[in-house]
């Protein structure tokens, strides 16, 4: 087995390739003069299984052209399996035609890599309208959670805490870590009116004031939903108000945003590279690689 990066994940494919005692080979990607797209491997492939461990931010555009450009030149040199562990999947969040003309992306995405990779190893990749990755990918697909990770760091730095899921796609997170710890958990039902306009209410309430409030969710992208529902939760009284997502991306000054709505911590996982990382997936990725 050898382990390579695109150039994003590049800690956690070393990690992995420490851990599983295997090589970790770093891609050489740059651009000829005119700007087409120059890879190269710096290891023999020829009967390896070969493992691109890349999430798809920042530059999911680039990301994305380059596992492809990856994955057909490791079976054209000789590589016997090609496997993707992308920690961050973009493009799922488009799963829907919402207006007349527009592009399924996840759809495009999924065809595109269908095509060129044999295995996908994702975390928490944002299934809303689809079933399962099933219903788009014909290749083999593992969905990894951290819900565990993130439901023992709870445990362990917080006390007197409720969970909330921001909207009703974040609930199946947030209602599972707060099972796994025995805290209440509820959920906030979001009215969008654009993508950078959304209110938010409270459905079931529960009690806030006094609490530790925990705002669990699997993407914060410009933290205006995670922000909603932090000023809904101080409104009721909370003592305090962090947040913790799967996946970080805080575009268009998302973490200034979570703070002026009252959020005092904001914690990520590493599936994308951020101060903000205090949760590790490598051991979930590790567990699964292993099985290989």
């Amino acid at each position: 087995m050898i382990i390579t990066s695109c150039g994003n994940s590049e800690e956690i494919a070393k990690n992995i390739a420490k851990k599983l005692r295997v090589k970790y080979s770093p891609l050489t990607i740059a651009a000829f003069p005119d700007g087409d797209l120059y890879l190269k491997y710096n290891t023999d492939l020829k009967g390896q299984k070969v493992v691109i461990v890349q999430s798809f931010q920042p530059h999911p555009d680039m990301s994305l052209f380059d596992v492809l450009f990856a994955a057909e030149a490791a079976k054209d040199l000789g590589a016997k399996k090609v496997i993707l562990v992308a920690p961050y999947l973009s493009y799922m969040r488009q799963d829907k035609r919402f207006n007349p003309g527009e592009c399924i992306s996840s759809k495009v995405m999924a065809k595109l890599l269908n095509n060129s990779i044999d295995k996908l190893i994702t975390v928490d990749p944002h299934i809303h309208r689809y079933k399962s990755l099933k219903d788009i990918f014909t290749i083999q697909t593992t969905k990894l959670t951290a819900n565990s990770l993130i439901a023992d760091y709870i445990k362990e730095h917080f006390k007197n805490e409720v969970i909330i899921g921001p909207d009703a796609e974040s609930f199946q997170w947030a209602e599972d870590i707060a099972k796994r710890i025995k805290v209440s958990a509820t959920v906030l039902k979001k009215t969008r009116f654009s993508s950078r306009h959304v209110e938010v209410r409270m459905n079931n309430p529960i009690e806030i004031k006094g609490k530790n409030v925990v705002i669990v969710d699997d993407v914060i992208s410009t933290g205006h939903t995670v922000a909603e529902a932090a000023k809904q939760a101080k409104k009721m009284g909370a003592k305090e108000i962090s947040t913790i997502a799967v996946h970080g991306l805080f575009v268009e000054n998302g973490i200034d945003k979570l703070k002026k709505a009252g959020v005092s911590k904001i914690i990520t996982t590493n599936t994308i590279e951020h101060p903000s990382n205090k949760i590790d997936i490598t051991p979930l990725l590790i567990e699964e690689l292993k099985k290989e």
